[in-house]
């Protein structure tokens, strides 16, 4: 017998509260049910590998819809001219294309030949397609429009940026842009890497083009300037100077 007459009733944890399609509100939240069944059966695979070749690829358009849900808001920080905000957020979204290439070393485990088998599956499918890196594409040249916008604002250049300690929070704004850049670049560079690693130079992709232009895209750069303004400091430096002294410039 409880000693205070009017204590609540402890609650039954056991009991499951969610609305929704599953046994027990993991599954409700998570949605597990839907989640697992978007992969082909056993039965309809062509070749067993498929599931794990679906497996990376649809996480990693899980990871792309999260990089983009914050590149959203830190092109909105920045607007509303928080800075730190933006930084942090945009730290999330490095990591999360950070997690995605971590998980191609996944498709290492893919043989060449057995890779052949399991492409007749695909159609015409590529990854020229992915929503995930369309939008990327899309949202990405924002964040650098509204770096200098906001540069702007408070009345700076990159130069300034880099060399002036008054602008730290802009710097570590930079610095974090600059990462998005590389994250993404070394994606690219991992990605084509085992693109020849399964299928050769030369070899044709699902929609008609060679492997090898994915090496153009290696060297893509969204933020120029970025990278541009350490070739300006490297000059400006002493060793610069001395370079410049010695060339007779």
């Amino acid at each position: 017998m409880s000693l205070c007459p009017h204590a609540a009733p402890s609650p039954d944890y056991t009991e499951q509260i969610l609305e929704g399609a599953g046994d027990d509100d993991y599954a409700r939240y998570m949605r597990t049910d839907a989640l697992l069944s978007l992969q082909r059966r056993p039965e309809d695979m062509v070749h067993r590998d498929e599931l794990l070749f679906q497996t990376v690829h649809q996480s990693t358009e899980l990871w792309l819809k999260h990089a983009c849900f914050e590149l959203l808001a830190v092109d909105q920080a920045m607007a509303d001219r928080q800075v730190e905000p933006a930084v942090r957020l945009l730290r999330r979204a490095v990591l999360a294309v950070e997690l995605l290439t971590q998980q191609l070393e996944m498709l290492r485990h893919l043989p060449p030949w057995d890779f052949q088998t399991l492409r007749t599956a695909l159609g015409h499918g590529s990854g020229f397609d992915s929503p995930g890196w369309r939008q990327v594409r899309t949202l990405t040249p924002k964040l650098g429009r509204s770096f200098d916008e906001l540069m702007a604002h408070q009345q700076t250049t990159l130069r300034d940026v880099y060399t002036g300690a008054p602008h730290d929070g802009l710097f570590r704004l930079a610095e974090s842009l600059l990462d998005w850049d590389e994250a993404i670049a070394l994606w690219r560079t991992r990605h084509y890497k085992l693109a020849l690693r399964v299928n050769g130079h030369g070899a044709v992709t699902t929609q008609g083009r060679t492997v090898d232009v994915l090496a153009k895209l290696v060297a893509s750069r969204f933020f120029p300037a970025l990278w541009d303004v350490r070739s300006e400091l490297t000059a400006m430096g002493p060793m610069g100077h001395r370079q410049a002294s010695e060339a007779g410039l």
